[in-house]
């Protein structure tokens, strides 16, 4: 593994199978609504808003809202990307009925997925982990881009430090969370996802709820 992908690879280790198995009812049921101050129902909302019949998730986590969310097609084609196998697997696994392709990528660098294009692209509490400041991080836009088909929607939500009204436990989370590389967003702010979004996209608009914000953005 290369230095680069270690770097990486640091923000989605603790993503083991055992931390999957409960990561639904802690992550997104306690830790969302309680320490970020929004809800998974917020995130499936936004799901069922911008899904399309291709779709690409990066960073699917246990696969959650692609389970529940329903898509404009009967038989959507489903991309799941990660650099996490164990993701991938959970994902894959319960997601079985739509019979995702998988591939194993650092999306700091090109998605190499070959002539796939996609409908809609969903990164929901991906940002976050990824190292480095928005400014780096946001590469992952371009990435994206040579994928995407006109009028394609990407759409995601991340945790911000800065330029959002954080709850009482927020501040002591983000530290610690920072500190044991769970996270890497300390210098992540409003201002910066606005200004990456509005650099590489022709529509685009960010929902703050709490310490998150929901990002959705559209090519002509």
């Amino acid at each position: 593994m290369t230095a680069h992908e270690e770097r990486a690879l640091a923000g989605v280790q603790s993503y083991s199978r055992k931390m999957l198995a409960v990561y639904d009812l802690w992550i997104l049921g306690v830790v969302c609504p309680v320490v970020w101050h929004c809800s998974r129902g917020t995130m499936a909302a936004q799901y069922a808003r911008n899904v399309g019949a291709r779709h690409l998730d990066i960073g699917p986590g246990t696969g959650y809202f692609l389970r529940r969310t329903r898509f404009p097609v009967e038989r959507p084609e489903v991309t799941l990307v990660d650099l996490n196998e164990d993701v991938l697997h959970t994902a894959s696994r319960r997601l079985a009925k739509y019979r995702p392709s998988t591939f194993r990528r650092d999306v700091l660098r090109p998605l190499d997925l070959g002539e796939r294009r996609f409908d809609s692209v969903g990164m929901n509490l991906l940002l976050h982990c990824l190292p480095g400041d928005l400014t780096e991080k946001a590469v992952v836009f371009d990435h994206v881009l040579p994928h995407l088909e006109p009028g394609g929607r990407v759409f995601g939500s991340t945790v911000l430090s800065h330029g959002v009204k954080h709850g009482f436990l927020a501040p002591k989370a983000l530290e610690a969370l920072n500190r044991d590389n769970d996270m890497s967003n300390a210098d992540d702010s409003l201002e910066h996802l606005e200004t990456a979004l509005a650099k590489r996209f022709s529509e685009h608009r960010i929902t703050v709820r709490g310490s998150v914000a929901l990002f959705e953005a559209k090519q002509p």
